[in-house]
């Protein structure tokens, strides 16, 4: 088996992981996220939204099919709570690790006011909470952000129960500008990174959104991810996964040929890491799975 990656971030391809019941199918996996216990957490578009996993593969249980629309984003946080982006209904929801809810934020079913329609499909303006949300992430110290960038172009702040604290950004190309914002993450080390998928970027800002510097060169970054040791994951829209330190200098990367072969990423559009280090990827459009890494 061929090894993708390169110097201390080597792995190899677990074939066929996830060993799906019967009538289940993977769907356009949105995200994935783990838990505490190393429990996977398979965040799809199918009849079953939530789908648990343990590290081998093994069907735990599923959840989500009573009040989960549109899988999109999700973050589970150090003391196991589970934050998921619906994107469809607009709304950012928090769970419990078997699905209960705690609380919802967003007007469900009531996109805000971007100028964005179908007859003219761009974003005009910035506005509030939410118009086709992508991802989120819970900071050091409990508040949460979410990239809210379908059709719109800001990255929101909430506090740890919910409240809005402010907004940022705009459509556009510039510092501090975004065109499809799809992930957001708050590292230890106080900087907010912003994945700006169709500028093909990542910003980096302050956590009260002060613009500070961006890295180019990424194809379509989904998502970013960062582990315990202040190492960076990125998914790749464009059949690539990165991994980086929190100044942007590039450790590992490794790419697809555009076919859905194991071992390649094609669509990526999740990732997250276990405690041993080994990288899940979700993938959508005409992928629609998940991959797992082990490292070596």
């Amino acid at each position: 088996m061929a090894i993708v990656g390169s110097g201390l971030f080597k792995y190899e391809v677990q074939e066929n992981w996830g060993k799906l019941p019967p009538g289940y199918e993977w769907g356009q996996v949105g995200g994935v996220a783990v838990d505490s216990q190393d429990r996977i957490y398979v965040f799809n578009r199918s009849n079953h939204p939530m789908q648990i996993y343990d590290r081998e593969g093994n069907f735990l249980s599923s959840w989500g099919e009573d009040f989960i629309k549109d899988a999109h984003g999700i973050h589970i946080t150090r003391d196991d709570l589970v934050f998921l982006v619906d994107r469809e209904p607009q709304v950012v929801i928090k769970t419990t690790l078997d699905g209960k809810k705690i609380f919802e934020v967003g007007n469900r079913n009531q996109p805000s006011d971007t100028g964005y329609t179908r007859e003219s499909p761009t974003v005009k303006r910035a506005a509030g909470p939410f118009h086709h949300p992508t991802d989120l992430c819970v900071s050091p110290h409990g508040e949460f952000y979410v990239s809210d960038g379908y059709r719109n172009a800001r990255v929101h702040k909430f506090s740890a129960d919910g409240k809005l604290l402010f907004s940022w950004g705009e459509p556009g190309t510039g510092p501090g500008q975004f065109t499809l914002v799809h992930s957001v993450w708050e590292a230890r080390n106080g900087r907010v990174y912003v994945a700006d998928r169709q500028n093909n970027r990542i910003q980096v800002f302050t956590p009260t959104g002060q613009y500070l510097e961006h890295w180019d060169g990424f194809k379509q970054p989904c998502k970013i991810f960062v582990d315990k040791d202040d190492i960076m994951y990125v998914a790749e829209l464009g059949a690539r996964v990165s991994v980086c330190n929190l100044s942007g200098d590039i450790l590992a990367r490794w790419e697809g040929s555009g076919q859905r072969v194991a071992g390649e990423p094609m669509a990526p559009h999740g990732i997250w890491t276990d405690s041993k280090g080994d990288i899940y990827l979700a993938e959508v459009l005409q992928s629609a799975r998940l991959q797992k890494f082990v490292k070596v």
